[in-house]
C-alpha cells in the first residue's frame, strides 16, 4: 500500500486549495479527484457555464421531492472535474455577511468569527482594484470587475436606487446591503478557477500527486485512526496510505456520503445498508441548507442582451480579444436587502441577468430579454441527505424541505414585490416590454405564494451537511476534526453552521485556506 502524508478527497473549491497549499509547506500529498480535467472548451469562457449542466463534468444532482415546492425535484449540479464547483459557476465572488461568521463563533466555533477569517478572504485574493483593508493584491485568486456587462446591468442598478435602495460598490467591503455590479473570479476574461488560480501552479511540484478518474469508496479507519482511502479508477480498487491525516473536500453532497460510506454517520441508517458502524453521529448529513431563488424575466429591446452571445461576431470577439458578451458571467448584478425586521442582518439577495434565465439556461427566447432572481439567503428550513445504497456510485438522497418555514416564503414574496418594484422603475420601465414569467396581473398572494412553490429553483448551494460546532449537534469540531475518528477532517461546504449569506465560493475557499494552516500546525 503505497503511503503519502496527507490525502485529500476532492479537487474542487476546497480540495485544490488544501492540496496546494500542503505541497507549498514541502508535505507529501495525493489529491484524489473523481472527475477528470477542468480542460474543456466551456470551462473557460465565463457565460459558457450553462453548458457544463447535465454533462461529464457534473454530479447532475436533485434534491427531492420536495413537499414545499410541488414534490418538483430542484436540479444541484456540482462539479465534476480539476475545480469542481468554481469550473462551473457564474463566477460571483461574495464573501457573505459579517454576521454569518460572528454567529459561527458565538455557537461554539471558536476562531471563525468575521476577524478571525477575514485575514484569510485577503489571503487567497488578488482584487485587480488594488489592497485594503478588506481586499487583498498578490495572492492566487484574481477578482475582477467584468470586461463589459450589459447597459441593462447598469439600469438595474440604477432602478433599484431610484426604487429606494441604495447604491454599494463592493458587497465585500463595509457593508453588504445595497445594490451593483458583481465582482467575478476571472483574469483576462477567462474564469479563474481553483484550478487555475491554486492547483495548476502547484502541480508542477514532485511532492503533490494528482489522480484524475479517481473515485473515492470509503475511508480506511483502524483503531478509531482514519489510516487511508479506498478508491476505484478504471476498474481497479486501490487502496491508499496516510501516515498524516486524510482530508475530505468533497463538497456538501459528496463529503456526507464518504463519511457514511466508511461507517460514520446515523447508526440505524448505516446498517439499513450494511455498512458496520464506526462513529454513530446523526448529524452526518443532517441540517442540509441551500438558497432559493425565483427567477422572472422580462421582454426588452435593448441591443446588449446575452441572447446575442452566441453569434459568430461574439464568439470571434472573444477568442482573439477576450471581450465582449462571452466574457459575462450571466448573473452581472444584484444587491442585498433586509426585509423581515427581526432579522439580524441581510435576509434577501437579488441576481440580474440580461438574458432570459429560466431552467438553468436550458429555456430560451427569441427576443433580448432580462431576469430579475430574487433570493433567499439565510433560510430557516433545514433538509437531510442520506444514502440510497451502498453503492459509492449511486447518487445520495437529498430533501432540503425547501419553503417549508412561513418566514422563508414571506422574503420571497417580498423579493418577488420588489422585484418589480425595481422593474417598474424609470431606468427599467424604459425598455421593460412585458413580462414573460409572471403575469402583471398576478397580485394576491395567495397567487403569488402558489407561482413562488411552483417555480423556486435553488442557485447551487449546498451546504452544512457536515458541520462544525459542538460535538452533540456537528460533525467535526472548530479544527475542522471529525468527531470520534483521529486524523480525518472535512474542508468544504458542508463544514459551514449555518449557510453564508450570499454565493458562497469565496467562504469555502476561505475555509480552506484556514484549515491548511490548521492541518499544517497539528503536523
Amino acid at each position: 500500500m503505497k503511503t503519502y502524508e496527507y490525502i485529500v478527497v476532492g479537487a474542487g473549491s476546497a480540495g485544490a486549495v488544501v492540496a496546494a497549499r500542503l505541497a507549498e509547506a514541502d508535505r507529501q500529498v495525493l489529491l484524489l479527484e473523481a472527475g477528470g480535467s477542468e480542460r474543456h472548451m466551456n470551462v473557460p469562457i465565463p457565460a459558457a457555464f450553462a453548458k457544463l449542466f447535465k454533462t461529464d463534468r457534473d454530479w447532475n444532482y436533485a434534491s427531492g421531492p420536495e413537499p414545499h415546492a410541488e414534490n418538483r425535484e430542484l436540479y444541484v449540479p456540482r462539479g465534476r472535474m480539476l475545480g469542481g464547483s468554481s469550473s462551473m459557476n457564474a463566477m460571483i465572488y461574495i464573501r457573505g455577511h459579517r454576521q454569518d461568521y460572528d454567529d459561527w463563533a458565538a455557537a461554539g466555533c471558536e476562531g471563525w468569527a468575521y476577524d478571525d477569517v477575514l485575514p484569510y478572504f485577503k489571503r487567497s485574493e488578488h482584487n485587480e482594484r488594488g489592497p485594503d483593508a478588506y481586499h487583498g493584491a498578490g495572492g492566487p485568486l484574481n477578482v475582477a470587475d467584468l470586461r463589459g456587462a450589459s447597459s441593462l446591468t447598469q439600469r438595474f442598478v440604477e432602478a433599484a436606487v431610484a426604487a429606494g435602495q441604495t447604491a454599494n460598490p463592493d458587497f465585500n467591503g463595509a457593508e453588504q446591503e445595497g445594490f451593483g455590479q458583481y465582482q467575478v473570479t476571472q483574469k483576462g476574461g477567462k474564469r479563474c478557477s481553483t484550478a487555475v488560480a491554486f492547483l495548476r501552479p502547484a502541480m508542477s511540484r514532485s511532492n503533490l500527486t494528482v489522480e484524475t478518474g479517481a473515485h473515492a469508496h470509503r475511508v480506511l479507519i483502524e483503531n478509531g485512526r482514519a489510516i487511508g482511502v479506498e478508491y476505484a479508477k478504471g476498474g481497479t480498487i486501490t487502496q491508499v496510505r496516510a501516515s498524516g491525516e486524510v482530508i475530505v473536500c468533497g463538497g456538501a453532497v459528496n463529503s456526507p456520503q464518504l463519511l457514511m460510506l466508511s461507517g460514520i454517520g446515523p447508526a440505524d441508517h448505516l446498517r439499513e445498508h450494511g455498512i458496520e458502524v464506526t462513529v454513530d453521529n446523526p448529524n452526518v448529513g443532517d441540517h442540509l441548507q441551500d438558497h432559493p431563488f425565483l427567477l422572472m424575466s422580462w421582454a426588452t429591446d435593448v441591443s446588449d442582451s446575452l441572447e446575442s452571445a452566441e453569434t459568430p461576431r461574439s464568439l470571434l470577439t472573444y477568442l482573439f480579444r477576450k471581450q465582449g458578451l462571452l466574457t459575462s458571467n450571466v448573473g452581472e448584478g444584484g444587491g442585498f436587502v433586509k426585509v423581515l425586521d427581526d432579522e439580524p442582518a441581510t435576509d434577501l439577495q437579488f441576481h440580474f441577468a440580461p438574458v432570459f434565465f429560466q431552467d438553468h439556461g436550458a429555456s430560451t427566447s427569441d427576443a433580448p430579454s432580462f431576469t430579475v432572481a430574487p433570493t433567499l439567503v439565510a433560510p430557516k428550513s433545514r433538509g437531510r441527505l442520506s444514502l440510497r445504497s451502498a453503492d459509492p456510485t449511486a447518487k445520495p438522497q437529498m430533501v432540503g424541505n425547501h419553503l417549508k418555514e412561513n418566514s422563508d416564503v414571506e422574503i420571497l414574496l417580498r423579493g418577488l414585490d420588489l422585484a418589480r418594484e425595481i422593474v417598474a422603475a424609470t431606468p427599467l420601465a424604459a425598455v421593460n416590454r412585458g413580462a414573460l414569467t409572471l403575469p402583471d396581473d398576478v397580485t394576491s398572494k395567495a397567487d403569488k405564494e402558489a407561482f413562488i412553490r411552483r417555480h423556486v429553483e435553488l442557485i447551487y448551494h449546498p451546504a452544512c451537511t457536515a458541520r462544525m460546532g459542538p460535538e452533540e449537534t456537528s460533525v467535526v469540531d472548530s479544527e475542522l476534526r471529525v468527531y470520534g475518528v483521529d486524523g480525518l477532517r472535512v474542508v468544504d461546504a458542508s463544514v459551514m453552521p449555518t449557510i453564508s449569506r450570499g454565493n458562497t465560493n469565496a467562504p469555502t475557499i476561505m475555509i480552506a485556506e484556514k484549515a491548511s494552516d490548521l492541518i499544517l500546525a497539528a503536523a
